[in-house]
C-alpha cells in the first residue's frame, strides 16, 4: 500500500495537468515593496504600476512577489490587482500581426515596456495590446509575466 501511494504521488508531481499554475498579477499603482510583511519592515524600492509580479505566497493583506529580475519581496495585498501585463524582457520586441514568424510588424517594443496580456495561443505565441490600443502577437521568449 506504501509503495502504490509513492507512486501515485510521483504521477501527480510528473503531470502537468496536475501542477499548480503560476500566478501572476499586476501591480495597479507605483507601490513600495518591503523585506518583511510589514510596513515597519525594510523599503527594498518602488515598483513602478503595470508591473507584472509572481505571486509566491499570500498572507493576510500581504503578498510575497517576484519580479521579472527573480527578485523577492513583499507589497501590499491592495496595491495588485486581476488585470493582467506583461513585461517585454527581450531588448526590442517585434511585435507582430500574426501569430508567424514572417508576419508583418505591427509594433516594436522596447525592454521593461508594460503590455496588457490578452491570450496565449499555441507555437509559444502571445497576444498583448499595448496601452495606446494597438494589438500585436509577442514571442513567448520575448516576453515575462503570463
Amino acid at each position: 500500500m506504501r509503495r502504490l501511494s509513492i507512486l501515485v504521488l510521483f504521477a501527480s508531481l510528473a503531470s502537468p495537468s496536475l501542477a499548480a499554475a503560476i500566478n501572476y498579477q499586476t501591480v495597479e499603482s507605483a507601490a513600495v515593496l518591503y523585506d518583511t510583511p510589514n510596513t515597519k519592515g525594510s523599503k527594498l524600492f518602488v515598483i513602478r504600476r503595470d508591473t507584472p509580479v509572481e505571486v509566491v505566497v499570500s498572507l493576510d493583506g500581504w503578498v510575497k512577489v517576484r519580479d521579472a529580475e527573480g527578485s523577492l519581496a513583499w507589497i501590499e495585498k491592495k496595491e495588485l490587482g486581476a488585470r493582467r501585463t506583461l513585461i517585454v524582457k527581450a531588448d526590442r520586441a517585434s511585435l507582430l500581426q500574426k501569430p508567424e514568424e514572417n508576419a508583418p510588424v505591427v509594433f516594436e517594443a522596447e525592454r521593461n515596456v508594460s503590455l496588457d496580456y490578452l491570450e496565449t495561443l499555441p507555437g509559444g505565441w502571445i497576444k498583448v495590446r499595448h496601452r495606446d490600443g494597438q494589438e500585436g502577437f509577442a514571442r513567448a521568449t520575448q516576453v515575462w509575466g503570463y
